[in-house]
């Protein structure tokens, strides 16, 4: 039995390990009224896109990048999350709180 959990934890390894590689092919977006902040599904910012009108507000800008990053980075998570709930649930499909 000892050994079964083992095992299965090893393979749970391994497929984390292959969703966070493929994570970091998948790209998500936030925007905030035209700045744009692209993000990998390891919630690692790729690219940030500032339309130049928006330059001269340095306070307006900042509020924008912060907005745009976190709808970015909560979109990042949830696909994350959903990820790794799935292999989790493949690995041990009735454990609590897996759905």
């Amino acid at each position: 039995m000892f050994g079964d959990m083992m095992d299965k934890l090893q393979g749970m390894q391994q497929q984390v390990e292959e969703i966070k590689k493929r994570l970091n092919t998948i790209t998500v977006q936030g925007e905030a009224e035209g700045i744009i902040v692209k993000i990998n599904g390891n919630r690692t910012i790729q690219d940030i896109s500032i339309p130049t009108e928006l330059m001269d507000d340095k306070e307006a800008l900042e509020d924008l990048l912060i907005t745009a990053m976190n709808r970015a980075i909560t979109q990042a998570t949830n696909l994350h999350d959903t990820e790794m709930a799935s292999t989790a649930k493949g690995i041990i499909p009735n454990f609590p709180g897996l759905g």
